[in-house]
């Protein structure tokens, strides 16, 4: 097969949770061990940093991966969901894994993975894990999928472990509260191995705690108020969060006999975007007017995109918007601006919710605007309509960000 046919093979074959939703979702690790097993555990002796969290874990992630390439390592680096080229979820230094590679790996394990009939994170957890040995890389940065404990990721061994925080997001497989949830994120915690917090509530740092002591794992709590040393190329105060939870990370990490120098830092917070590939996060796509793309998909994120509203000046806000159908939606338009016009459509998967059923619920919200048959419609139409002194924001969904940047 060619690459074009890898993927229509994986497609095809595997449930995929980023287009399907919950008929994908594996709660529990049996295939993953069997497929380390059937790939000779490179699991085992991988040198990592695995990030859980509701939000910022992608963030996290990249910034670590960045200063520490700036730090001369060989870094590998495994994020979902992907926005244009599956490849994205797979990179080492910046670069993505080459087509001929996935292609070979595809090729070499199907008869093996069928059997198995193992999910597309699962498959692409095997991927990664893989290449990485292959590639010898001196240190991996292991995003999470959904939750920790059971997610795919969790075979790992890691150097340290982060968590950013606990948000609501995916409570029909992580919890309804939100100590429910920080339970299966602190599934990640493993025995002596330090992890970091970035933010946590006083129940959530409880369940933190007590798993972190279960395990002898040393339990630092990130100081939020903190000056950053250093600024980032990431805006938003969201981000600094996110570089003061990296910095304690790379502490940890220097504690363990790695080198990192405060230049390694200054530069990979700096230059994350051209390291490690990152988009999505506020990014500005153009000006006048002024185009941004943000994939906060719940709450805590719109409640980061409202704040970053607040920073940025325009005179009128047109909003493209759309979200899945697999999940209440009435808490995230609850969080929605009001004094905005809106651009409902659906993403060209099925776990898209429908723009004309979106644009009644919206509706209820206080919320007015046109629904469009797709999410180019949608966007043109926002930048007919827009002055030249006006915003034109992207978001409510990773899918909904994909087509258009």
């Amino acid at each position: 097969m060619d690459y074009a046919a890898t993927l229509t093979y994986l497609y095809a074959q595997l449930p995929m949770f980023q287009r399907v939703g919950k008929a994908a979702y594996k709660a529990d690790l049996a295939n993953t061990h069997v497929l380390m097993e059937l790939l000779g555990h490179p699991e085992k002796g991988l040198r990592c940093i695995h990030v859980a969290g509701t939000n910022g874990k992608g963030s996290t992630s990249h910034l670590l991966a960045s200063v520490l390439q700036e730090a001369g390592y060989k870094v590998g680096l495994h994020t979902s969901p992907h926005l244009k080229d599956l490849r994205e979820r797979f990179r080492i230094n910046g670069a993505m894994i080459p087509q001929s590679t996935l292609v070979r790996f595809v090729a070499e394990n199907r008869n093996a993975f069928e059997p198995v009939k193992a999910s597309f994170f699962e498959w692409g957890v095997g991927l990664a894990l893989w290449w990485f040995r292959e590639e010898k890389v001196d240190i991996a940065v292991i995003e999470t999928g959904m939750g920790g404990r059971l997610d795919s990721t969790n075979v790992i061994t890691p150097e340290v472990c982060v968590i950013t925080n606990i948000g609501w997001d995916h409570m029909d497989f992580l919890g309804k509260t939100l100590e429910q949830i920080a339970k299966e994120k602190a599934g990640i915690i493993k025995d002596g191995v330090p992890v970091v917090i970035g933010e946590a509530n006083e129940e959530v740092a409880a369940v933190f705690r007590v798993k972190a002591n279960s395990l002898n794992a040393p339990i630092t709590f990130v100081d939020q108020e903190a000056a950053l040393p250093y600024p980032s190329a990431l805006l938003g105060g969201h981000q600094e969060k996110n570089a003061r939870t990296t910095l304690v990370a790379l502490e940890q990490l220097e504690r363990k006999g790695w080198s990192v120098s405060r230049e390694a830092i200054q530069h990979g917070l700096q230059k994350v975007a051209r390291n490690t590939g990152f988009l999505g996060r506020w990014q500005v796509l153009s000006t006048h007017p002024l185009v941004i793309a943000d994939v906060a998909h719940n709450v805590d994120g719109m409640r980061v995109v409202k704040k970053m509203l607040t920073e940025t000046p325009y005179s009128n806000l047109h909003m493209v918007f759309g979200i899945v159908n697999d999940k209440d939606p009435n808490p995230v338009l609850a969080e929605m601006p009001k004094k905005a016009t809106y651009y409902f459509c659906k993403a060209d998967i099925p776990r898209g919710l429908d723009a004309l059923e979106l644009q009644v619920r919206a509706k209820a919200h206080g919320l007015a605007g046109d629904s469009y048959p797709s999410v180019q419609a949608a966007f043109v139409a926002a930048r007919t309509h827009a002055g030249q002194n006006d915003l034109v924001l992207i978001t409510g969904s990773v899918f909904v960000v994909a087509e258009v940047i």
